[in-house]
């Protein structure tokens, strides 16, 4: 069973734990950063140790961290690989995270890591399986009657834990309606995502716009088919 290590900085990481532990079998093993860091930190490695956290959280199988400071990450980065942790993501997007220096941290010990600007369109990965399998991009499974949603279930969802929020208040609603109304649910969901940009929440209730709608489309292929069988 996959060990999970999460990371937190004030507010940033707690819906992970929390979506991981009520959606999911894996494991988690947190430690927090303060919520004010310096803007620039001369010696990573050094400040890291100095912070003095649960090193419990490399012994995980994998890492995700919300430290959002392009200097503390490539520190937590290195203890990471010199852990033998073997796949680390990073959320906040390459603005905020030094790619460059991330990809030779990951050849060097040959760790998958991967930088995500909104975790609801992290990918299903080989290296990241059993996490990705349960919490990245969204699948649902769909069920109507009368032309209204009677059921959504979540295969795959967001590990904000958006997805299971917006498949709860979509029973009930018109089928035409409901991409649409999922778009908004994802936007309404308190989620740490950038607003105000076309990316951000805005791409976050897109991804599951179109996830409703190849939902839809397999469950009325799939009714199709079986009206042909009979």
């Amino acid at each position: 069973m996959t060990t999970v290590g999460v990371i937190t900085k004030g507010k940033y990481g707690h819906r992970l734990i929390e979506t991981i532990l009520s959606k999911t079998y894996l494991k988690v093993v947190s430690a927090s950063l303060p919520e004010q860091l310096p803007d620039f930190i001369d010696e990573p490695d050094e400040f890291l140790k100095g912070l003095n956290i649960d090193n419990d959280v490399f012994h995980c199988d994998m890492i995700l961290s919300y430290a959002l400071h392009p200097d503390l990450t490539v520190a937590i980065a290195h203890k990471a690989g010199q852990m033998g942790v073997k796949a680390m993501i990073v959320p906040g997007g390459s603005i905020k995270t030094p790619v460059l220096e991330l990809k030779q941290i990951a050849e060097k010990y040959d760790m998958h890591i991967e930088i995500e600007e909104i975790c609801c369109t992290l990918a299903q990965k080989p290296q990241i399986s059993e996490f990705s399998s349960k919490l990245a991009s969204p699948v649902l499974e769909i069920e109507t009657k009368d032309d209204i949603i009677s059921s959504v279930k979540v295969v795959r969802g967001a590990p904000c834990g958006s997805t299971w929020h917006m498949a709860d208040s979509l029973v009930g609603t018109k089928v035409e309606d409901a991409p649409a109304k999922a778009g908004l649910l994802i936007q309404q969901y308190p989620c740490r995502a950038v607003r105000g940009t076309p990316k951000g929440i805005h791409e976050s209730g897109e991804v599951h716009k179109i996830a409703v709608e190849k939902a839809l489309k397999k469950h009325n292929n799939d009714e199709n088919e079986n009206k042909a069988e009979l």
